[in-house]
């Protein structure tokens, strides 16, 4: 592991957006005021797993057309999938069969579009706006750990849990790349506790509204490597030490920006 390096970046690079709290309308959306709920009850309703061959993550639920679904998650939690088998878990433990959607405009970001077909009604997520978060912001995350500890020598394998593997955890914003990115999108940076599995995940504000979607774990192994920035350049050693330290996820307004209309056409 390197621990000095030539290239470095200010801390200008993860400076914080300021910005006024808004949010975005739908009408086959489920949200705070409408459902009366806590966040925690629109996170585990619109929360997905996606099960692959022989791997799984998560997802979430971002559109509904007719008996269509959508769902939100990461290139890496669909890539390679035997046969390109997928399938669904919903909230309510149904299995479905699901396909992928190719969108050409996220080729180089970490996102993926899973649908799947059902005459159940479920509800989908708000999609909010990223780019108003600020550093101390409430965000809740959300999905499917593969594995569970037993105790200190052992994991159980949640494969076969159904919904009993869901979890939900509360953190707050912490870092907001804004002059540069890590690859493939990464650009929020968040306390939450975030589980292999937990991948495509989506990240909620105080209001149930998408902001994010999980992907990266804390404390990587290959070190500070893996933060080397898109366009080559690395963290200082004191950026790094506090960019290790959180769990990393894609701010929707990538999505929103790059293939919104996609869920229209």
């Amino acid at each position: 592991m390197q621990s000095c390096l030539s290239t470095s970046v200010s801390q200008s690079t993860y400076k914080i957006e300021q910005g006024v709290k808004k949010s975005f309308t739908n009408n086959k959306t489920i949200s705070l005021r409408e459902s009366n709920s806590p966040v925690a009850e629109i996170a585990k309703k619109v929360t997905i797993r996606i099960l692959t061959e022989p791997g799984s993550g998560s997802g979430v639920l971002i559109a509904h057309q007719g008996e269509t679904y959508t769902v939100l998650t990461c290139q890496h939690v669909v890539a390679n999938s035997k046969g390109s088998k997928y399938s669904v878990l919903s909230a309510d433990g149904k299995i479905y069969p699901a396909r992928l959607k190719a969108i050409r405009k996220l080729k180089d970001i970490d996102l993926a579009l899973v649908q799947f077909d059902s005459k159940t009604i479920y509800p989908v997520v708000k999609l909010g706006n990223s780019n108003l978060l600020t550093a101390g912001f409430q965000v809740y995350a959300a999905g499917f750990p593969n594995y569970h500890s037993i105790n200190k020598d052992a994991i159980e394998d949640t494969r076969n849990w159904g919904t009993k593997a869901y979890r939900f955890t509360t953190g707050k914003i912490s870092m907001m790349l804004v002059d540069k990115s890590l690859p493939q999108g990464y650009r929020l940076g968040y306390t939450n506790e975030v589980e292999v599995g937990m991948s495509g995940g989506p990240v909620l504000n105080e209001k149930g509204e998408l902001v994010g979607i999980n992907g990266r774990l804390k404390y990587p192994i290959q070190g500070i490597d893996v933060f080397t920035f898109a366009d080559g350049s690395k963290p200082s050693v004191e950026m790094f030490q506090q960019m290790e330290a959180l769990s990393w996820g894609i701010p929707i307004a990538m999505f929103r920006q790059l293939a919104e209309d996609s869920l229209t056409h």
